[in-house]
């Protein structure tokens, strides 16, 4: 499996409640964007914050017809050394040797694994390496506040492979990792 980091962020690097800034980007074009993207994912990679609110929203959620179903009955794989449990469908919990387990999902065939939010995860296997593509929804909204993707010290290498903008103003940057400089 391909591991697929997608973040929606502002141009100053916020991507903290994305679902608080970003709705007045998000059209038809980018919900069609968001549904191939689920498509081509077999599974989640979920942080425990993350996890918290899609289980507490999509469960629930009305009028989302196939792309509801899919995410609720997708594999869902929880990072967190605080959970003792996942109750959403199809969560199974990685409670300890996250990166190991991780590494053994990539090396499992099918469709990508697909991570979104989740910063603490995100920056720890920006880290290790671990990302294949990282997918940027970048909004044309400063926000001046908020927590941002990149750490202060987070230094990865990047290549650009490609870009798409949206009517509304979202450009998608997908870049995979660089051979260091």
């Amino acid at each position: 499996m391909r591991l697929v980091a997608t973040e929606y962020i502002s141009l100053d690097g916020v991507f903290e409640e994305p679902g608080q800034w970003s709705r007045p980007w998000f059209d038809d074009e980018a919900g069609q964007f968001k549904w191939n993207e689920l498509q081509a994912s077999d599974a989640q990679l979920l942080g425990r914050k993350t996890y918290a609110g899609f289980a507490a929203a999509w469960p629930t959620m009305e009028g989302v017809g196939e792309f509801g179903v899919k995410m609720n009955t997708m594999p869902k794989y929880v990072v967190s050394s605080t959970l003792d449990k996942v109750d959403w469908t199809g969560s199974k919990l990685i409670k300890k040797n996250a990166m190991e387990e991780i590494r053994k999902l990539k090396h499992q065939p099918g469709k990508d694994l697909l991570l979104a939010g989740s910063g603490q995860l995100f920056n720890a296997l920006m880290k290790e390496n671990l990302i294949d593509l990282y997918r940027l929804m970048l909004h044309p909204v400063v926000l001046g506040k908020g927590m941002r993707l990149f750490p202060e010290g987070g230094r990865r290498a990047l290549e650009l492979t490609e870009t798409k903008q949206f009517k509304k103003g979202i450009v998608i940057l997908e870049y995979v990792p660089a051979k260091e400089q």
